[in-house]
């Protein structure tokens, strides 16, 4: 092994085990950002021996500072300017991007090794199917993001879009995926059948994304996100580039995990999520099996007053606060309720928002103390205990008939306990529905009262109401 090859064995080691150590350091909300500056670390790393080892990189330094360029732009502003309300969006595009970069790789490859095989002679099998994989992969994942980032965006009906035998359309896509598959690993390395392959792989992203529901995006993108690994490794394998295919080897089983754990969290099995066209992209529904949903109002000042004079506080974040950006406010309500003896904890869904971990990170950029915030798990069966409990903008998740309604499309999905509290304090802009697009019985509940408004405003509200309670 000459010493070129032992210094990048050695780069691709020390990179590899950023990414494993960035992976281990995004566990906790206390280390998210040294996890994300040391998989950066690491990428760059990689990144910079391959431009001075590759031969006749340098010489085309521009092409490759232009490039770096537009992507470091796209970064910044992405990360500074969106908002946290549209992080799923960016998720989504960046995770399209990273698909689509795998699938341009492979058809490089592809083109380049059979232009240089011998006429009639075959490309050797394992290449050319990992090669295949990472075109097909790679492009499912590009336009399926793309999809999904128009339905999150509301370019797209959050609503199912289905059609007569629009299963079957796909079914047949896949299967010509396969067929052409095994041609061109067998039978002939042909050009213009793989660019087929890949634009029938572009096609099926489309195909599979555009029946699923607006409630079911975020699973959508965190599958999407492993078939970028999966993609991406299967180009590391390609290239022979072990860091490659070590990151895109923990990203597609990260992915793949965190899609399950999602999957559990709505008591919903993958294969429901992918086929079984759920949620409208929310909508106003104010009628349940029931007849007509009521709900009784509170002021402001009243509800503070019933959180000011009790022991225990559980707020209940969802979409709403994200959308208000009602973080800032929420840290402030709950200073003051600290400030006079009120107990107050977080009581986190694993899907609230759309995207993992969404409230938490909103809290945390609000320097709500970590200790505060508690999974679903940990704090259900506090909220018997608790005088009130605060949802501010969740829907879905603390809707009661998911244990009850057989027919309810959420039924069985573990929700958070706050039918359970002495007083439930709900803050909305109006008895619209969430992404299942179905009625909550909570708010008819009668120890349930209706706070309508903006939540940055009405959470304003309680905190003058707290402070003069």
């Amino acid at each position: 092994m000459s010493t070129l090859e032992m210094l990048t064995f050695g780069v691709y080691l020390v990179a590899s085990v950023s990414f494993i150590l960035a992976l281990k350091f995004l566990a906790s909300p206390k280390t998210a950002r040294t996890g994300n500056q040391l998989g950066a670390a690491g990428m760059a790393l990689v990144v910079v021996w391959t431009l001075v080892r590759t031969d006749g990189m340098l010489e085309h330094w521009w092409i490759v500072a232009a490039a770096g360029l537009v992507g470091t732009v796209a970064g910044v502003l992405g990360a500074r300017r969106v908002p946290m309300t549209a992080m799923p969006q960016m998720v989504a595009i960046f995770n399209g991007a990273g698909g689509g970069a795998a699938a341009v790789v492979a058809l490089s490859e592809f083109l380049l090794s059979a232009g240089h095989a011998a006429s009639g002679d075959l490309l050797p099998a394992i290449p050319v199917i990992a090669t295949l994989l990472g075109a097909v992969i790679g492009g499912v994942s590009l336009t399926g993001s793309v999809v999904a980032f128009g339905k999150l965006q509301g370019l797209i009906p959050g609503r199912p879009v289905t059609y007569p035998g629009s299963r079957l359309v796909a079914g047949l896509l896949l299967g010509s995926i396969l067929a052409l598959g095994v041609v061109l690993t067998l039978l002939t390395n042909s050009v213009p059948l793989f660019l087929l392959f890949v634009a029938i792989a572009l096609v099926l992203g489309v195909a599979l994304v555009m029946p699923i529901g607006g409630a079911d995006m975020p699973v959508v993108i965190s599958l999407l996100n492993s078939y970028t690994g999966i993609a991406v490794a299967a180009t590391g394998f390609v290239l022979g580039n072990y860091a490659l295919l070590i990151a895109g080897t923990l990203v597609g089983a990260s992915g793949a995990i965190l899609t399950q754990l999602m999957c559990t969290a709505m008591n919903r099995s993958i294969f429901n999520v992918l086929f079984g066209a759920f949620g409208t992209g929310g909508g106003v529904v104010v009628a349940g099996a029931a007849g007509e949903q009521t709900a009784r109002e509170i002021s402001a000042d009243d509800a503070a007053v019933l959180m000011a004079y009790g022991k225990k506080v559980i707020i209940v974040p969802g979409y709403g606060m994200a959308v208000a950006q009602a973080q800032g406010p929420v840290r402030e309500l709950m200073d003051l309720l600290i400030a006079r003896g009120v107990e107050v904890e977080f009581a986190i869904h694993p899907v609230a928002g759309r995207m993992p971990g969404h409230m938490n990170v909103l809290l945390a950029e609000a320097n709500v103390p970590y200790d505060r915030l508690k999974e679903m798990d940990e704090i259900n069966d506090d909220f018997a205990n608790a005088d009130v409990a605060l949802v501010i903008g969740a829907n879905d998740v603390t809707n009661p008939g998911a244990r009850t309604d057989t027919a309810s499309p959420i039924y069985g999905m573990p929700i958070l306990n706050v039918d359970q509290a002495h007083n439930v304090v709900v803050l909305k802009r109006s008895m619209a529905a969430g992404f299942a697009g179905i009625a909550n019985p909570l708010y008819s509940d009668p120890k349930t009262a209706m706070l309508f408004g903006d939540a940055k405003k009405s959470v304003q509200a309680l905190v003058s109401g707290v402070k003069n309670a």
